[in-house]
């Protein structure tokens, strides 16, 4: 399986057929409802994806243990994404991956993101927004967790600096990206 670092993150219903039909191999999905997940999810699936759902972007999921739970036992997504430490604890009982996000608004948001993936230990962290080298460098310095930065990312050479510096995936929306 070749090692792709970039992650689909898909926000609007348009790009699910993009992402089918993609190279990546893992998506985060910022779209759907309650009423369509299952047939969006499974069309990943069978197109060999891994399916995190951002719970607070999909309409009609709840933020809440028995949520994170249904995602799991009738969808089957692989993970969730995530900002709450709450969602994450409720994502290991229920056997589910997960993506904390974070924001790096400053450094105050920054120490208390560290704190916080400290104590919760997701799978991976997303740092948001992705375009901050340094910040990059320094926060892959303090946590254990593979990093993915998105967020603002537009071009091939932002792409590659943030690995450059120390991410390990990019999810981005640009679907010209994803191949």
């Amino acid at each position: 399986m070749k090692n792709y670092p970039i992650i689909a993150s898909i926000t609007v219903d348009e790009q699910i057929a993009q992402a089918v039909a993609s190279d990546v191999k893992r998506v985060i999905l910022m779209t759907g409802n309650i009423t369509n997940l299952s047939s969006i999810i499974d069309s990943l699936h069978l197109s060999g994806k891994q399916v995190y759902v951002h719970t607070e972007m999909v309409s009609g999921i709840g933020r809440d243990a028995s949520a994170i739970q249904y995602l799991a036992d009738v969808f089957r997504v692989d993970g969730i994404v995530t900002t709450k430490s709450n969602a994450v604890a409720a994502a290991k009982q229920a056997g589910l991956l997960s993506i904390q996000r974070i924001f790096a608004i400053d450094t105050a948001a920054v120490e208390t993101a560290i704190r916080m993936i400290t104590s919760c230990k997701p799978d991976e962290v997303e740092l948001m927004p992705g375009l901050m080298p340094r910040v990059i460098e320094e926060l892959k310095e303090r946590i254990s967790q593979p990093l993915i930065v998105g967020g603002l990312i537009r071009h091939e050479e932002e792409i590659q600096q943030a690995l450059m510096s120390g991410a390990d995936f990019v999810s981005i929306g640009h679907a010209k990206f994803w191949s």
